[in-house]
């Protein structure tokens, strides 16, 4: 399974952690979208700016 996530909120005024995190993801602008991979890490990395992006799961 793959997930999409798209960066709905601005980075500005985030903590240090959370805007490495969002860059990590692969995501630079509002409304961008990636697909990666569903697995721990990944999760992990969701749950941490979860108040940033939304997230749906894509089945393949």
């Amino acid at each position: 399974m793959k997930l999409k996530i798209t960066q709905t909120k601005s980075t500005i005024a985030c903590l240090k952690d959370q805007i490495a995190t969002v860059k990590a993801l692969g995501l630079h602008r509002i409304g961008q979208s990636v697909v990666q991979n569903d697995n721990p890490a990944i999760r992990g990395m969701i749950f941490k700016v979860k108040h940033m992006v939304k997230v749906e799961e894509i089945n393949d």
